[in-house]
């Protein structure tokens, strides 16, 4: 990767790599977290029956990924709100955005414009998460890649991952939300992201870390930005998705010609169910008199034992 570093852009990764988060950056992904937790159904009846479960849901919102991360590592989960300032910041931004007078807040920041730019700065701030779940996992774990790539996933994505127990804060619970079963667009550049750092953090991509962080970083940053000025939801990954299910998961199973064997005896067995049934049907209709005539014969017998019990019963007169 010597060209880059002959590029001018090696200077731009220097300069975003030493790029500091804080406040601008970090205030941006507050400000789009609360936001999107604004916009779920049912949150606003929530922040004004019950506030303080509102601002927990932010909190797990802004805070989510690394308080995911602790629980993995075996950290105190209360760690991430040891940092007083950000949360301190994180906690008037929710009050800005649910509580401002005449929503002067979050009219202003859904405009496109300034959501755009908002979001472009929360994308900035993923690569930083992602970045910082690998170095510390490797810190800990030296050849662990999966340990590295699942922790550098739950620091940029934990707010998504955790949606349930945030769910479950404002009293709701909707497991087939869970990120696992449908993955959204973050998750998986989240996932995206974490693979690549760890397999740079372990030598196994010949990159330098700067030069990964900008290319990473510019692909989120304008990937993000097509969809919103497009309105497209679609992810960039869909074709490749979609090949790889239908290559290595949507093949023939070993169980097809069992299952067909299974298939074909249950279809046997209805259709000599139904032709049984046809039949009986038939032979109905075409004998109705059948149960009139066994009526008859049993009548007839009735007859016939009636005129021998009463001739019995005059024998034994005669008799007497």
């Amino acid at each position: 990767m010597d060209l880059l570093e002959l590029l001018p852009l090696d200077e731009l990764s220097h300069g975003l790599a030493n790029l500091s988060m804080f406040p601008y950056f970090d205030m941006a992904h507050y400000i789009v977290s609360i936001m999107a937790l604004r916009e779920q159904p049912g949150v606003l009846e929530v922040s004004r029956v019950s506030p303080l479960a509102c601002w927990f849901s932010s909190m797990l919102f802004c805070f989510g990924g690394a308080v995911l991360s602790a629980i993995m590592l075996a950290e105190p989960v209360v760690a991430p709100l040891s940092n007083s300032t950000g949360v301190l910041l994180a906690s008037i931004t929710w009050y800005l955005v649910f509580y401002c007078p005449m929503d002067l807040v979050y009219c202003c920041s859904a405009l496109l414009p300034l959501r755009l730019v908002l979001s472009v700065m929360k994308e900035v701030t993923r690569t930083w998460k992602v970045l910082g779940g690998v170095t510390l996992a490797h810190s800990k774990y030296k050849d662990s890649l999966l340990v590295m790539i699942a922790i550098g996933w739950a620091k940029g994505a934990g707010g998504g991952l955790i949606r349930n127990f945030e769910q479950l804060v404002r009293g709701v619970w909707k497991p087939e939300t869970n990120e696992l079963l449908k993955m959204s667009y973050p998750t998986k550049i989240t996932l995206i992201g974490a693979v690549l750092f760890a397999l740079q953090q372990t030598r196994y991509l010949p990159l330098q870390t700067h030069h990964l962080m900008l290319i990473y970083t510019v692909f989120t940053v304008v990937n993000k930005s097509r969809m919103m000025l497009t309105g497209s939801s679609s992810s960039p990954f869909a074709a490749i998705e979609s090949a790889v299910y239908k290559t290595l998961f949507a093949g023939h199973s070993p169980y097809d010609a069992l299952t067909g064997e299974v298939q074909k005896a249950c279809v046997d067995q209805r259709t000599t169910a139904t032709a049984g049934a046809k039949e009986i049907g038939e032979n109905g209709a075409a004998g109705k008199t059948t149960p009139v005539s066994r009526v008859k014969g049993q009548s007839g017998s009735l007859k016939a034992k009636d005129k021998s019990e009463n001739a019995d019963t005059t024998n034994c007169k005669k008799i007497n």
